[in-house]
């Protein structure tokens, strides 16, 4: 997926900027770009799951009740949907680079400042701002990731970016198994905060604004000019280059428009697949060490075995990626929940069996249920226009994150009911069927239309 030896000329006085990308391979310089995106990415997979493998070691430490858990876990996924539904449809209207730097910032300084709680109440109040940063930031990493690919690579490098969400939930496993005994969860955070701190810098200085972005704020010519000639050189652009997009600008406000020309029906739809999805996907992160670890398994291992489920997500990827490009996006998100539904239930099941079927359950689930999310976030990116591209992946993410929240606070109650692990997975399992409906309904709809 390089340059591909292409060395195209632009002859002619105005350049779509869409199609100059979608005529070429990827470039050092787009490459680089991903790369940056995922580093956001990267980070907010540590910041946003470390707290469900801290939380454990908090509660003996505060000697807290385990249904307390329950607001730890939530108060960062409610600060996430508010950064989703706030923060970054402000992209739409001031560009992807601001909104990403500062955002970042905002989630590592606030990751830092967790370092420093002595209650669950201020605990609980960090992780709130520290999510806002998290769900501000995150949307236009996607975004901008599919704006810099060709459009028949989209979906694919979408995908790959998003999984540097699970690699960012694995590390923050791995290192809170291997560092929690030694430096306690409040060094482990600063291990979140600091990186942060120092992406945000490095986006300032090396971040492109979004081609499209610029196309359609206008006046921007020598932004545009500069970042076209990094992806090729000698192309051909000069001073009398005028720059532009098909796109229609947006008019109004914005969040309206991701009901208007004919998107009401798929954007509900997508809002049921984020809904389902995430309400299984952290309900599955956030208890799972928790319930492995009452079954009598050292919280250590607890940790390693729920990392596989963003092991299995991560693979996913690997093939999900380029099944989308070339199947379209919809017959695979059915395929996905159907198996996610089937290995949630799975797991269940394993967990009165050995500590090998609970792994492999846990994996399948990771490839069924964090692979249809990077799936679901590049069909968003891929759904919207550029004029409301931020606003409606952020929507996307902030309606599911509503099912973020209910599913470990449903949970938590079930559990405080006494509900067998067998029932409860068992109930988790029926979101996800739903979600299958909700995809194959999109193909019917909009499976023979182009996609943005």
């Amino acid at each position: 997926m390089g340059s591909e030896g292409i060395e195209l000329k632009v002859d002619q006085q105005r350049v779509d900027v869409q199609a100059f990308i979608d005529a070429r391979g990827i470039s050092p310089f787009q490459w680089r770009i991903l790369v940056l995106c995922g580093l956001v990415v990267f980070m907010d997979g540590f910041n946003t799951q470390v707290i469900g493998y801290l939380a454990p070691a908090i509660a003996k430490a505060w000697h807290l009740p385990k249904s307390s858990l329950s607001w730890i876990f939530s108060s960062g996924l409610t600060g996430l949907m508010a950064g989703f539904v706030l923060l970054a449809p402000l992209a739409d209207r001031f560009g992807r680079k601001p909104v990403m730097v500062a955002c970042t910032a905002i989630f590592g300084l606030f990751t830092l400042a967790t370092t420093w709680a002595n209650s669950s109440a201020a605990l609980v109040t960090l992780r709130f701002l520290t999510g806002v940063g998290l769900g501000g930031a995150l949307p236009n990493a996607f975004a901008l990731a599919g704006e810099y690919s060709p459009r028949r690579w989209r979906a694919t490098m979408v995908v790959v970016v998003s999984s540097a969400l699970s690699l960012g939930s694995i590390v923050a496993g791995l290192l809170s198994a291997w560092l929690l005994n030694a430096v306690g969860w409040r060094g482990v955070l600063l291990l979140g905060g600091l990186p942060a701190l120092a992406i945000a810098v490095v986006l300032q200085l090396f971040l492109p604004e979004s081609l499209g972005f610029l196309a359609l704020r206008g006046n921007r010519s020598t932004s545009i000019a500069k970042t076209l000639g990094a992806i090729q050189r000698d192309c051909g652009i000069s001073n009398e280059t005028e720059f532009f997009t098909p796109e229609p600008p947006a008019r109004g406000v914005i969040v309206a428009q991701l009901f208007s020309e004919g998107r009401l029906v798929g954007t509900v739809l997508l809002w049921v697949l984020f809904f389902v999805n995430l309400l299984d996907l952290y309900f599955i992160q956030n208890w799972l060490p928790t319930i492995i670890t009452d079954a009598g398994v050292p919280l250590e291992t607890a940790i390693q075995i729920t990392t596989l489920a963003m092991v299995g997500g991560i693979v996913a990827a690997l093939v999900t990626g380029p099944l989308m490009d070339r199947l379209g996006p919809y017959v695979i998100l059915t395929v996905l929940f159907i198996g996610g539904a089937a290995s949630v239930a799975a797991i269940g099941v394993a967990l009165t069996s050995p500590l090998s079927a609970v792994m492999a359950a846990t994996f399948s689930a990771g490839f069924f249920v964090a692979g249809a999310q990077k799936c679901a976030n590049a069909l968003a990116v891929m759904f919207y226009p550029t004029a409301i591209r931020s606003s409606g992946v952020g929507w996307a993410l902030g309606i599911g994150r509503i099912g973020s929240i209910l599913g470990p606070l449903a949970a938590g109650l079930f559990i405080t009911l006494g509900w067998s692990s067998m029932r409860l997975f068992s109930a988790a399992a029926l979101p996800l069927l739903l979600g299958a409906g909700a995809a194959f309904a999109m193909e019917q709809i909009y499976g023979r239309r182009r996609a943005h």
